[in-house]
């Protein structure tokens, strides 16, 4: 499945033409009409991004965890904020841990190499991420890495609401 992280611009342009298409899209984003995608650890649910928003700029995502799981152990040019909305667990950053829970916000810093741990294992951990991904893209500062795989192996957590079965193709 591609994704699209910057929308390219080509033909004329006149600005008219770009705010009425801004205009046309949802000022409120339903969550319970975004599906959770990817799996079978970790589940995504992508509110704003250039393929389904007029932003350039920046990602929003929810991520949940399932309980006991991590992510992959990856690095990224670009800052994300991570606030817990739900659970609690660690980050690896560079080698060092730094723990969190609910309320609490962890950040990664640009080229940091880490990792996300749910540190519990009977309740699933729920982030906010909010991300300049796109931007970072568009002015190809990307070195997007992942060091070491995500767990493919199915718990059988599944996040309340739709989902898409995972891709287990999908390394980020």
């Amino acid at each position: 499945m591609a994704r699209i992280f910057v929308r390219g611009i080509e033909g004329e342009y006149a600005l008219k033409d770009v705010r009425e298409r801004i205009k046309k899209t949802p000022r409120v984003i339903k969550g319970k009409d975004v599906p959770w995608v990817r799996g079978p650890q970790h589940w995504i649910k992508h509110y704003v991004n250039p393929e389904t928003s007029p932003s350039q700029s920046i990602m929003i995502h929810v991520d949940t965890y399932a309980p006991g799981s991590r992510s992959q152990k990856h690095g990224h040019m670009n800052e994300a904020l991570f606030y817990v909305l739900e659970g609690k667990g660690y980050e690896i950053h560079d080698g060092k841990r730094y723990d969190w829970e609910a309320g609490d916000v962890a950040i990664v810093h640009n080229a940091c190499v880490h990792q996300h741990f749910n540190a519990d294992s009977e309740n699933p951990v729920k982030v906010l991420v909010i991300k300049p991904k796109p931007l970072f893209n568009f002015l190809n500062l990307i070195q997007q890495g992942t060091v070491e795989d995500k767990p493919k192996e199915d718990t059988g957590f599944r996040p309340e609401g739709t989902y898409k079965m995972f891709d287990t193709s999908m390394g980020r």
